[in-house]
């Protein structure tokens, strides 16, 4: 996904979509061990969208405790 697409999100449905992306990496994992992964390169965008969901998560609480 994009960033913009991250930022329009709110902090319930970002932590939502990370919770699903763990999920997704986790899965991606065992059919690594199986030798059945036919995109190995979703493992770097999912763990990129993962960082992506904390950082803007992070910014948004340390904006929050400013106010």
């Amino acid at each position: 996904m994009k960033l913009k697409e991250f930022l329009e999100m709110s902090d319930d449905d970002l932590r939502t979509k990370e919770k699903n992306l763990r999920k997704e990496i986790f899965e991606l994992n065992y059919l690594k061990r199986t030798g059945r992964v036919d995109k190995p390169s979703r493992f770097k965008i999912i763990r990129r969208d993962i960082a992506r969901i904390l950082t803007i998560l992070n910014e948004r609480a340390r904006d929050g405790k400013k106010s």
